[in-house]
Parts: C-alpha cells; sequence; structure tokens
C-alpha cells in the first residue's frame, strides 16, 4: 500500500539490488546464497557457522531525472535494517556515483537479530524548507534469513511434531492437553501437533491410505487446524500494524501480507484493500464492532480451509452408513 502525503514524492521505480554479501570482513557468501528474484539473502549454512557480522555491499537506482527537477533538494539515500522481533534498526548512507547509481553497504550483526531482517531502501530530501522528510521508498523489501540456507522470498507454514507434556520445548507444557496448538510470533508461522495427546491422532494425519471413516476424519481435523491458523495468523497480522505519519496503517511484509490480502474481502466485503486495512486497524484499536467482526473473521478462516466441504462430506458419509445399516 503506498500511502499518501501532503507533498510532492517521487513517482518513478527506486530499485535497491544487493551486489555482494562479505562474512566477517572478509569471507564472500556464495553466490547462490543472495537471489535478485527472490529479493532475498540466506545466511545459514553458508560455510561459516560461527561468523559475528556480514556486510551487504548495496546499489541503488533512483529516478534521476525527476529527482534533478522536482520541488525538494538535499537528497539523502538511506539503507535500513530492521526486524520487529528484535526491535533491531540499523541504517546506511548510500552515495550517488558518477554513473548516476547509489552505492554504499550495512552491516547485519548477529547479536542484533534473531530470525529474519527486512532490508529497505528510504529516500528523504527538504521539501519546502522542511528537512528530512521522505520522498520515495523501494516497492519491495529485501529479506535477509538468518535462519535459511536457500534464499526463498516466502516460506511455508512449519509443521512440529512435538510432545507437549514430556518433549524438550517447556513452554508447550501448559498445552499438554491440546491435540495441536498455531505459533505466530516467529517469521513463519508453526502449527505444533502433539504427539503425546491422543494415541494415534498425528499417525493419522500422516497417513494418506485407509477406510472411509478414517480418510473423512484426517479431512475434517485437517481442515479445523488449518482454520485455526488462518484465523491466528489474521489477528497476529492486523495485531502490530506500522502507521505512517499521518497514522495511516502500512500493509505488512512477508506472510502477514499474503494473510491480509487472501482474507480482508471477506472479512470486510466490498471494500478496498487500503480502506478495509484502515477499518481494522480503527475497530480493533477502539473497541467498536471488533466483536461483531469475529463472525466474518471465522467466516473467512472457514473459507481459506473449505471446512464446509470437509464437514458437508462427512455428514453425508454418516448419513450413508447409518441408511445402509437399518437396510
Amino acid at each position: 500500500m503506498k500511502s499518501v502525503y501532503p507533498y510532492p514524492t517521487l513517482f518513478g521505480d527506486i530499485e535497491l539490488d544487493v551486489v555482494s554479501v562479505t562474512v566477517d570482513g572478509t569471507s564472500p557468501l556464495p553466490y547462490s546464497h543472495v537471489s535478485k528474484p527472490q529479493r532475498t539473502v540466506a545466511l545459514h549454512r553458508s560455510g561459516r557457522e560461527s561468523w559475528e557480522y556480514c556486510t551487504l555491499h548495496l546499489r541503488a537506482t533512483l529516478p534521476e531525472a525527476e529527482l534533478r527537477e522536482g520541488d525538494w533538494g538535499d537528497a539523502i539515500c538511506l539503507a535500513a535494517l530492521t526486524e520487529k522481533a528484535t526491535n533491531a534498526r540499523s541504517t546506511a548512507r548510500l552515495t550517488r556515483s558518477a554513473d548516476g547509481t547509489w552505492n554504499g553497504s550495512i552491516d547485519l550483526h548477529r547479536s542484533r537479530h534473531l530470525n529474519r531482517a527486512a532490508l529497505g531502501l528510504t529516500v528523504v530530501a527538504t521539501v519546502d524548507g522542511v528537512p528530512g522528510r521522505m520522498i520515495g521508498t523501494t516497492e519491495q523489501d529485501w529479506y535477509v534469513d538468518l535462519k535459511g540456507a536457500t534464499p526463498v522470498r516466502q516460506r511455508e507454514i512449519e509443521i512440529v511434531e512435538e510432545d507437549f507434556g514430556g518433549g524438550p520445548q517447556e513452554w508447550l507444557r501448559p498445552y499438554k492437553d491440546s491435540p495441536w496448538i498455531v505459533e505466530t510470533t516467529g517469521e513463519v508461522p508453526t502449527v505444533y501437533l502433539n504427539t503425546g495427546a491422543v494415541d494415534g491422532f498425528v499417525a493419522l494425519l500422516n497417513g494418506s491410505g485407509g477406510g472411509p471413516a478414517e480418510r473423512l476424519l484426517r479431512d475434517v481435523v485437517a481442515g479445523q487446524i488449518a482454520q485455526d491458523a488462518w484465523t491466528a495468523m489474521f489477528h497476529t497480522a492486523v495485531s502490530d500494524l506500522d502507521t505512517d505519519e499521518d497514522a495511516t496503517p502500512v500493509m505488512p511484509t512477508g506472510w502477514r501480507e499474503s494473510v491480509l490480502r487472501t482474507m480482508l474481502p471477506d472479512v470486510l466485503p466490498g471494500r478496498q484493500l487500503t480502506d478495509a486495512l484502515y477499518e481494522i486497524e480503527e475497530r480493533r484499536t477502539k473497541g467498536f464492532g471488533w466483536a461483531e467482526l469475529q463472525t466474518n473473521i471465522q467466516y473467512a478462516s472457514g473459507k481459506r480451509s473449505r471446512i464446509a466441504k470437509k464437514l458437508t462430506n462427512a455428514v453425508r458419509a454418516v448419513d450413508a452408513a447409518d441408511g445402509s445399516g437399518t437396510r
């Protein structure tokens, strides 16, 4: 979502490339760990597991004619590395080269980051006599993935099988009676399946064969897990929205963006995406209409997980079985 500002801003494209990466000042990161199409850098299993910091060498292109002729001055090009999980933020200023590109580097210190950092570019300038006003940003951030070995931008939901009561992860023990939980605070949503809750539960979900009753049960349970996951991801996505200087909510990145773009048309039908995001933030923070909206969220989650179709098939199968048994 592009924010609207009460002063001139750049219209042309602003592009940012990671040209290369060095680790601890000397070791080059293998080329296979940097993907321009995915706009992602993968730092895990890079050949140097005990690294302390990496340096990302950057090149940016700006709409030079527009920048030169616009109603602003003292333009500055800033790269920023941020991660919500650790509240880390660092910036570096790029300098303009003779060929018109803007070049520089920024360091990522491992001790300040946990999972995935976002790398973006902001152009600020003096506009109407006011310095430091933002006049442009990149459309898409880069990701710097500390735990990924392959530079993939969009990661799937992770499924983890764990004994909640007797396993090594103590934080799961309060949920030992639950067959599954959904955790969405990390960079990738994770569904934890409790191997110690119900005998045969995980084996049922992992199976592919079995009789009609087993297949139907598997479909219904998988659909319910999916619905819980969609609901949890939606609530997480709207719970920590950033806002611009006009207090307008800004679309998040990564899986949160995908969830909101997918579900908002069903949660608030008939609204433009920008208006729906603003209304969601208003309802959530001010309280009015938020409780009533939960039915729409449940409906949107069920639609994504196809729970109605799975339940319909199960009911029909039960009815057919009852009918055959009474003949």
